[in-house]
């Protein structure tokens, strides 16, 4: 059976979120803006499953805009903020190590006269809160730093920087797409007033998502058509959609803490093998601070793409960093910004565990990864000029 270990990229949709979708396809096809019984049964779905991504981050039901996934709730956030305030000069903070959602959101803003400033981070992959602090200015109106990154799986200090954007009246937006269902969240403890998720990292289907705004927060939507989600996002309800992400929400809250025990210990099973086995092998990122499921190695000598397909030839499946960038030919714009080569960074592999891991997985790929490294270190020109480096 083949072992999936990019679940960063994507999960499988729960059993039981599949069950719970499948009757709103045919049976319960109303539209949930109808006023008719067929559209009031959508409409309650709808309301139920706010209810339960609300329950999820410890936010209010009225809080929550669905979307159609993380990406739109990131540029949502960022564009209808920016849009909302009434300031002539505009400024937005951000950090290196953004997914690209928000990254490539705020590069659209530059062209459009918002300045934004690019927090730098450590070794760590972590950013220093006190340099959030000094990138503020007078025009400040949004600041967006992710809760965990996606190829590291390092965890912001978010309620510091909270406290800092409360302290300054500066609205603040975090990309939590990688820490929901990995982490307990509560949004007011965080200090966020917009928070983005997605479905399909949670055992929920792909193609939906939410942004939590909270009460108040002034949004300028950036569709334009209906009175869906109170003005916020216009167009007809991902009824079936919704309702996975509801569902898939509920069971992310009750199976958080033996999710995160368990994928803790199959992670640093596979992690202590691959660099206990291994020469020239480092964890990439702080060892510490981050979700319990993502180990990212760097493998001196050796060409991660040409990694994950002859691993994927063995039946492990794993990647060289985010999902959406995997065609791209650069090396990874969030090791480069920990302060790796680009060598150090092309040699990089993400493994990220899910629910549905199991340690007879982890005991098979700890045989299978090491022969492929060793393999195509024998054959790879880098192997003669890597310079070895030590795990941390």
């Amino acid at each position: 059976m083949p072992i999936y270990l990019d679940y960063n990229s994507t999960t499988p949709v729960d059993r039981a979120v599949l069950e719970a979708m499948l009757p709103y396809f045919a049976d319960n096809f109303g539209n949930a803006s109808s006023i008719h019984s067929a559209g009031q049964r959508g409409r309650a779905a709808v309301d139920a499953a706010r209810d339960s991504v609300a329950a999820l981050i410890g936010a209010k039901p009225a809080e929550i805009v669905f979307t159609s996934g993380g990406t739109e709730a990131d540029n949502l956030a960022l564009f209808g903020a920016v849009a909302a305030s009434n300031q002539t000069r505009k400024h937005i903070i951000t950090t290196a190590i953004e997914h690209h959602a928000v990254l490539n959101a705020a590069q659209a803003l530059e062209k459009q006269g918002v300045e934004v400033t690019f927090v730098p981070v450590g070794a760590s992959g972590i950013v220093d809160p006190e340099d959030i602090r000094r990138a503020l200015r007078p025009e400040s109106i949004l600041i967006s730093v992710m809760h965990a990154n996606n190829e590291i799986g390092t965890i912001q200090p978010i309620e510091e920087i909270g406290r800092i954007a409360a302290e300054a009246d500066v609205y603040f937006h975090s990309d939590a797409v990688q820490s929901a269902g990995k982490l307990p969240l509560d949004v007011n403890r965080l200090g966020v007033d917009f928070l983005s998720l997605s479905a399909h990292k949670i055992y929920g289907p792909k193609g939906v998502g939410a942004l939590y705004v909270r009460a108040g927060t002034p949004l300028e939507p950036q569709f334009y058509g209906g009175h869906h989600e109170r003005d916020q996002r216009p167009g007809t309800e991902n009824v079936p959609g919704i309702v996975g992400l509801g569902n898939a929400a509920e069971l992310a809250n009750e199976n958080l803490t033996g999710d995160v025990l368990q994928l803790a210990i199959l992670r640093d099973r596979l992690e202590r093998a691959l660099v206990g086995s291994l020469p020239s092998v480092r964890i990439n990122g702080d060892a510490k601070w981050r979700i319990p499921n993502t180990t990212n190695l760097a493998f001196a000598g050796a060409s991660g793409e040409s990694l994950v397909i002859a691993l994927d030839l063995q039946g492990v499946a794993c990647s060289t960093g985010a999902a959406c960038s995997s065609g791209a030919v650069e090396p990874s714009h969030v090791l480069l910004a920990i302060g790796l080569s680009p060598d150090d960074a092309r040699s990089s592999l993400r493994f990220s565990l899910g629910r549905t891991t199991t340690s007879d997985e982890i005991e098979s790929a700890i045989e299978i990864i090491p022969a492929a490294v060793e393999r195509l270190r024998a054959l790879s020109p880098l192997s003669a000029s890597a310079t070895a480096v030590n795990a941390r």
